[in-house]
């Protein structure tokens, strides 16, 4: 099992910024990917950034050039610098955890966080 507990977020304006945390325990040696995603009421829970165990990054579109992912294998940590905010940036943030083993993949989620940008 892998435990995901989140920080960082809050109100911000829009124009703003906002780094968010996520620190990882329990079968953490088997971690593969890391990151994050977010979701608003009523919407599906849609990919923000995510970080290989090899430092690969993906980001969605509406974050390029905006938001950064970063890891901390040290700490065990992830994640997520958010500036240049949108009031459409405002959801509830997820800390994802991605663990390969023989059986596959299994996919681990943080309480969430959330984030309003304020117009």
């Amino acid at each position: 099992q892998v435990r995901l507990v989140e920080s960082g977020g809050g109100l911000v304006q829009a124009g703003g910024s906002l780094r968010l945390s996520c620190a990882a325990s329990g079968s953490i040696s088997s971690i593969n990917a890391m990151g994050w995603y977010r979701q608003v009421a009523g919407e599906p829970r849609t990919l923000v950034a995510r970080i290989s165990s090899g430092g690969s990054t993906k980001y969605a579109e509406f974050v390029k050039g905006r938001f950064a992912v970063s890891r901390d294998s040290a700490k065990n940590s992830v994640y997520l610098q958010m500036n240049s905010l949108k009031p459409e940036d405002t959801a509830a943030y997820y800390c994802n955890a991605v663990r390969t083993t023989i059986a596959g993949d299994y996919d681990y989620w943080g309480q969430g966080t959330q984030v309003t940008v304020s117009s």
